[in-house]
């Protein structure tokens, strides 16, 4: 076990500030092939290397202006969100992006909540990885489309009321009727003219709406406003007056946007 960072031989020419990104995974093949495809997410990439937390660590130490951490769980001196949390205890101001082999709605909710700016699967297509990467870099939680798309898509329960049904329509956030037709189009990427023009609503009416869907959320943004919905099993009503298709995940549409 390595417990001070590999540096990647990929040093930034002089010149224009390099974006120094820091890979944390037990595995080098994991890491080196990373490390190939984030020569594409900006014109200047310095790459940092680490197989331990100890070394993940050393290296934020060492390199304090590391602008984003790509890190497994599973180190060989710890796993689960416990790694998450001791990164960000060490270096709270540097947004981490959990990469993982294992992508289930448990696991992806727990490494979020415990501060992680994004998720990505170690299946995902390179310009699904530097997309999301950009995302994050600009400010925004990346969470996987199939998770969004497994919660979105569930069919509502049978049987008697509890407080879960009434979650799931809605009724707890005290939201009306027609902010759930604009939640509904919101989680479909849709932009607020789209949304006005589907919902023959006027724009100041949209934003009037989605400050209360934010306020009712508690979020600060669309992405946030997909992930609660996601997270609290909402089942939000196809919209009145919209021949809109079936929702696609929100995620994904900010993912296209910024590839």
């Amino acid at each position: 076990m390595t417990e001070r960072p590999i540096l990647n031989q990929r040093p930034a020419r002089a010149g224009k500030e390099a974006l120094k990104v820091l890979i944390v995974d037990a595995h080098p093949l994991m890491r080196d092939g990373l490390a190939n495809v984030l020569t594409g997410l900006s014109e200047r990439v310095e790459v940092l290397q680490a197989d331990s937390l100890e070394g993940a660590l050393a290296a934020l130490d060492t390199h304090p202006d590391t602008a984003l951490v790509l890190l497994d769980l599973i180190m060989p001196d710890g796993d689960g969100t416990s790694v998450l949390e001791r990164v960000r205890e060490a270096h709270p101001e540097i947004p981490i992006v959990v990469v993982s082999g294992t992508t289930d709605h448990a696991t992806v909710t727990a490494a979020i909540r415990s501060g992680a700016m994004g998720f990505i699967s170690k299946r995902s297509a390179p310009p699904v990885l530097l997309g999301a990467l950009r995302l994050v870099l600009a400010g925004e939680v990346y969470v996987p489309p199939e998770v969004l798309r497994t919660q979105l898509l569930t069919p509502p329960r049978r049987g008697p009321s509890t407080v879960a049904d009434h979650a799931r329509g809605g009724k707890h956030l005290d939201l009306t009727k027609r902010q759930l037709d604009v939640l509904a189009l919101l989680v479909q990427g849709k932009p607020n003219k789209v949304i006005c023009r589907e919902l023959g609503l006027a724009e100041g009416t949209v934003k009037a709406h989605t400050a209360a869907i934010f306020r009712a959320l508690r979020v600060s943004n669309r992405t946030e406003a997909g992930f609660a919905v996601s997270y609290l099993g909402i089942q939000v009503p196809a919209p009145v007056g919209s021949a809109s298709p079936e929702p696609q995940p929100f995620a994904a549409r900010r993912l296209l946007v910024a590839a």
